[in-house]
């Protein structure tokens, strides 16, 4: 992985919003069919996560990650890749607690990256939650 590419994925918690904003594509779960949304991603305990924020709501993002793990990471502010990736559900409540505990601590820097509402732990415990890696280009 390039440079440059590498250090637009480790962001660090003095990163602003632009920074963490990305497009997903991932595969429809009944159609198979591309499905592209903007979204934020997070870095904590040294990897890459999407994480749907408070609440319970279903994400067709989240549920077409569960039947077909391999998507696209697209970077779009600054740097521009289209990264083949994998997510992972993070079901473990150690790691799960531990993630979010790093997410929520990130969003309430002084300067607020990403203005998301609320920023208590607790809020998030009901997140869906992924583990990005990213595989080799084909």
């Amino acid at each position: 992985m390039p440079d440059d590419v590498r250090r637009a994925i480790e962001i660090t918690p003095a990163a602003g919003t632009r920074e963490r904003i990305i497009d997903v594509t991932t595969r429809g779960r009944r159609t198979g069919l591309p499905r592209r949304i903007e979204i934020f991603f997070f870095r904590a305990a040294g990897a890459t996560y999407l994480c749907s924020g408070a609440g319970r709501a279903a994400t067709n993002w989240h549920a077409n990650l569960l039947a077909n793990p391999e998507f696209t990471f697209h970077l779009k502010n600054g740097i521009r890749a289209d990264l083949p990736a994998r997510a992972t559900p993070v079901t473990d409540p150690a790691e799960r607690q531990a993630v979010l505990t790093e997410i929520v601590a990130d969003l309430n820097q002084p300067h607020d990256p990403g203005t998301i509402r609320p920023t208590r732990l607790e809020d998030w415990a009901e997140s869906r939650l992924m583990r990005i890696s990213f595989l080799p280009r084909a």
